[in-house]
This record gives C-alpha cells, sequence and structure tokens, in this order.
C-alpha cells in the first residue's frame, strides 16, 4: 500500500463503523485547537477505546500488533531515529534486520511519520501497532539511558584534557560549571531512569578510575552505568545545590531533600553524602508519596491475618507496634493503619522523621533536631494536643518509648516502629530500653513483624517440581511431587525472574495469658510457642512458604526470609 492509496486513521475508523462523520468532524476540529494526535482526540472523548483501534488496524489492514512492556528491544536499534521524532510521532524502533526497520507505531497510517522514519534511518519501515501509552514507555526507558550517556560525552568535551581531579581548577568550581547543561541533563536522567525501573536508591559510588552508578529495584542492587571518574566532583556539587546542601565542605558526611516531579508523580529525594577515599559517595533514597498508601486488601494479608489487624486497630487505647530490618515496608504499614483508621471525629497526630506521605485529615510533624524537636520533645508536646491517635515514626531510644508506653496506658492509641526480627522480640527490646515489663504488658495491643519478598514475573513464570533439597526445605517428605514456580527472565522483569514485592507478615495480639508471661519476664521463645500453639499466629516462615506453594515467590526468597527470622 503506498502513500497515495493508503488510507488515514479517521477514514478506517468511520469505514469499519466505530466512529460516525460527526464524530470524526468534531475529533478533527478538537484536533485543531489541541494538537493532540487524532486517536487520543477520539478516545478521550469517549468515542472509540485503544483496544478498537489496534484491532481494526490489525484484522482490516493486516498489521501486526505488539505489546511493547513483553518486547526486548535492542537500545542501539533506538539510534537509528532521534528522541525528538519518536515523541512527536508516536513511534519506537524495535527490530532493525536486512535493512528494514521495524518500528512500533500508535498511528501506523501516519505516512508522514513512516517518511521521516525513513530520511532520518535510511532504511525502509515496516509499521506494527502498539499503544499509545507503551510507546512513551518505552520511549522514556531507551532514551533516557542514551541521554546519560550523551551527557557524559558533552561534558568531557566540554571539560577538556585540562580536567584533573582534586585540583584548584575543581575545587573552586564557579555556578556555571555546577549548573552547567551536561551536568543537569546527566543529574536528571539519572533520577528520572531510576524512577522509571521502579528503583529505592539510587547509588553514585566513587572509585579510582570510574563512578559505579547502582539502582536498588526490588530490594536488589542492580548496576546501570560506569562513567569515568572524571565527572565526580560536577555531580556531587550539582546534587548538593539541588538538595540545600553546603558545595564546599567535602570532609563531613551532609544530608540534603529534594522534592521533583516525574511523569506527573511528586517523588521525594533524600539525599546521604558519605566522604571515602575517591571521593563523595552519594545515596539517594527515592519515595514515591503516593505509594505509602496501600488498602489493607492489597498488602499480602492472609485471612487470619488481616482479622488480627483489624481487631489491632479496633483498640481505644494502647500500643501497636511494626517491626523488621530497613526497607522491609513498616511505614507503608503504619500509613495504611493510620489510614484505616483516619475518620472526622478522631483526632490524630504523627511525628516523624521524615514525614513520608501527606494523609488528608491528618496533623504530621516532622522531627527537627536542630531546634530541639526530637521523637520524645515532640511527644511530650503532642499529648498536650487532646489526640485519640498518637504515630511515632520509630521508638529509638528508652526516653521515646517510656512516653510511648505511659500515653498508651492513659488512654491513646499509639502506632510505631521498632528494629527486631519478629514479633515476639518487641516485646524483650522494650523492656531491655529501660520499661518495666508490668508497663510492657499492660500497654501492648499486638506486633506485627514483616519483611518483603520479590514477587515472581507473572510475564515469564514458570512451573517445576521441586527436588529433594526444595522438599526439604519446604517440609515435604522425599517423592512427593510438589509444583513450585520461578520466572525465567524476560523484557518486562530485566532478565531477573522478579517484578515488584509482597508483604510477608507475623502478627502476635497480646492475650490475658501474653500479659501474664511479660510479668515473668519470659523469653522469647516462651511468647513464640504460647502465641503458635494456643493462639494459632502464623510466623514469618510459615507464611513464605504458603506464598512459595501459591507461585507468588521462590524458595531462594523463602530461604532469604527464613535465615533472617532464626
Amino acid at each position: 500500500m503506498n502513500r497515495h492509496t493508503r488510507k488515514r486513521l479517521g477514514d478506517l475508523l468511520l469505514e469499519v463503523g466505530l466512529i460516525t462523520k460527526e464524530q470524526l468532524d468534531k475529533a478533527l476540529e478538537l484536533q485543531k485547537s489541541t494538537g493532540q494526535k487524532l486517536g487520543e482526540v477520539l478516545i478521550s472523548n469517549g468515542f472509540v477505546t485503544q483496544q478498537n483501534i489496534i484491532q481494526a488496524l490489525e484484522f482490516q489492514l493486516g498489521i501486526p500488533h505488539v505489546v511493547l512492556e513483553r518486547y526486548d528491544i535492542d537500545p542501539l536499534t533506538c539510534l537509528f531515529i532521534s528522541e525528538n521524532i519518536a515523541r512527536r510521532h508516536g513511534v519506537i524502533p524495535i527490530r532493525q534486520e536486512n535493512g528494514i526497520l521495524t518500528v512500533a507505531m500508535y498511528d501506523p497510517l501516519n505516512v508522514y511519520a513512516i517518511d521521516d522514519v525513513k530520511i532520518y534511518s535510511g532504511m525502509d519501515v515496516q509499521p506494527v501497532i502498539a499503544s499509545l501509552s507503551e510507546i512513551n514507555k518505552a520511549i522514556d526507558k531507551y532514551y533516557s539511558t542514551q541521554k546519560a550517556m550523551k551527557a557524559v560525552e558533552e561534558f568531557k568535551k566540554e571539560k577538556g584534557s585540562t580536567f584533573r581531579i582534586n585540583s584548584e581548577e575543581v575545587n573552586e568550581q564557579s555556578n556555571d560549571e555546577i549548573n552547567n547543561a551536561p551536568t543537569v541533563k546527566l543529574i536528571n536522567s539519572i533520577i528520572e531512569q531510576a524512577v522509571r525501573s521502579r528503583a529505592s536508591d539510587i547509588h553514585i559510588e566513587p572509585f579510582e578510575k570510574y563512578i559505579k552508578i547502582r539502582y536498588r529495584i526490588d530490594g536488589q542492587m542492580r548496576e546501570v552505568m560506569r562513567p569515568e571518574i572524571d565527572i565526580m566532583n560536577s555531580l556531587s556539587s550539582r546534587i548538593k545545590v539541588i538538595g540545600g546542601m553546603n558545595i564546599a565542605e567535602k570532609r563531613l558526611p551532609q544530608d540534603g531533600r529534594i522534592t521533583v516531579q516525574i511523569d506527573e508523580k511528586e517523588m521525594d529525594l533524600r539525599v546521604s553524602i558519605l566522604p571515602t577515599v575517591f571521593g563523595e559517595k552519594i545515596v539517594i533514597r527515592v519515595v514515591d508519596k503516593s505509594s505509602f498508601i496501600i488498602p489493607k486488601d492489597k498488602m499480602g494479608f492472609g485471612e487470619d491475618e488481616r482479622t488480627r489487624f483489624e481487631k489491632m486497630l479496633m483498640n481505644p487505647h494502647g500500643i501497636i507496634l511494626v517491626t523488621g530490618p530497613t526497607g522491609s515496608g513498616k511505614s507503608t504499614t503504619l500509613y495504611s493503619a493510620v489510614n484505616e483508621i483516619n475518620k472526622p471525629d478522631i483526632n490524630i497526630i504523627t511525628i516523624e522523621d521524615p514525614v513520608e506521605a501527606l494523609i488528608e485529615g491528618v496533623n504530621q510533624v516532622n522531627v527537627n533536631h536542630k531546634t530541639g524537636l526530637t521523637f520524645a520533645a515532640g511527644l511530650r508536646s503532642i499529648l498536650r494536643q487532646d489526640p485519640n491517635v498518637i504515630m511515632i515514626g520509630e521508638i529509638r531510644d528508652g526516653e521515646t518509648a517510656e512516653i510511648a508506653v505511659r500515653a498508651a496506658i492513659t488512654g491513646h492509641l499509639v502506632l510505631s516502629t521498632l528494629h527486631t526480627n519478629d514479633a515476639p522480640g518487641a516485646v524483650l527490646r522494650l523492656i531491655d530500653m529501660g520499661i518495666e515489663p508490668f508497663m510492657v504488658a499492660t500497654s501492648i495491643v499486638g506486633v506485627i513483624a514483616q519483611r518483603l519478598v520479590r514477587r515472581v514475573c507473572t510475564n515469564c513464570v514458570r512451573e517445576y517440581y521441586a527436588n529433594e533439597e526444595e522438599l526439604e526445605l519446604l517440609g515435604f517428605k522425599h517423592g512427593d511431587k510438589i509444583k513450585l514456580y520461578e520466572g525465567r527472565g524476560c523484557p518486562v522483569c530485566n532478565g531477573t525472574g522478579y517484578k515488584g514485592r509482597q508483604g510477608v507478615y507475623e502478627i502476635m495480639a497480646v492475650t490475658k495469658k501474653h500479659r501474664e508471661l511479660i510479668n515473668r519476664r519470659c523469653t522469647e521463645d516462651e511468647l513464640r510457642e504460647l502465641s503458635t500453639k494456643e493462639y494459632g499466629m502464623k510466623t514469618l516462615g510459615e507464611n513464605v512458604v504458603r506464598f512459595v506453594l501459591e507461585g507468588v515467590t521462590t524458595v531462594e526468597e523463602m530461604m532469604r526470609i527464613a535465615y533472617s527470622n532464626d
């Protein structure tokens, strides 16, 4: 089909009866005023769906449809056209073979887009259909790495051969250099790529001859870039400027904070800088403010755990603790709990370091050590504010623990976190902090211990039968036929076999018998035995075995949880 006989998208949709002539005319008028693509106008006005358009093009013209999330695009293929052309026409190259460039297009009838790609790439074009949202995601993913590497090359060209690390030239950087375009582009690209990869942390680590840039995705570190060491000083200076830190200080650790908006999401970036042998190591914690409040049915609770969780939150007073190591999702559980009990007739006040996300109708206080607003000092003031519920970001010392326990005894519901490995350990930790056992026994309502396990990628999941070693780990007999699941690795999960994480919980509701044991200064084992044998508490290990058998996660992840639970 040549460009003279090729139909336009509107004509095709009209011909197959998906839209009327009036709807097409209205969409064309709106297109002139908004500048949007015709398909976007038709979809946004409810005349057709994205699926309608794809099916019409696929069945009427025989143009194949691809799901880009599942397609392994070679990043080098994207170099055949510029990002500007890709975004302007809603296209992305996905394969190059025998002088033919296969291009995923939102509108494969757009002859002007095809001509532009032909001229720019110098190749014949084979169009395939993909949704605009998938194309835009792919452009963000594959062109962001290119932008970062181009920025590095630009930077090196601008610096030339005179750039020397630790020279006076570097130490006396001007504002122009700190804010120069390549540095800004590189930092922006690193942050954008991290957000789009669902990274929780960005690590920028200087070594003797290179910088290692790594992302932590689903709890695992992954290297994404290794530029030369030359650019490290400008990188750290730029980050210090936007993070509100002292640009001249290079010998002491510093902390800063940046708020950015990426893909219409507000992200909070917490920056930590630590002087090392080869320069300043920078770690940026990426916090998506909208991801903290998760409905309880999406948190991974079993039926029994959800019931225990709900009953704990119904208590008018007492202390509920969430425990686990750093990065185990404790804050998310606290926020979900606060959101669950947040009603107009309840006064909820939080004190956090820092405030992770804003909850409408809740008074949230930021700890400020410089002004003396510590957890303990803030708590004393909060108690004079007539609260019903108090959330404390973390109990770090005996003073905070004592005020929290006293608040729980005097008629307030207190929610907080502690760093312990399991639920029974939290009780003993409070006693170790100097709280009298009778006060702990009187105040504590329950403890939620938790971990996060990586979820098997649903796109590349495969079944297999457990081997002898796995059967033993799962508590089955030799010879049992037990189906397990794992991810093979695909473009959707970046070859890891995992995508996303799932909470695993151990919930200990404190009863009269628990209180008697705590008063007698019992051991962790005694508390655990009472909770499991008499009250049916499922341990972290038992719950993660359930997830393995359900195909949510793998034996490898189970071992990580079981090991940390010992």
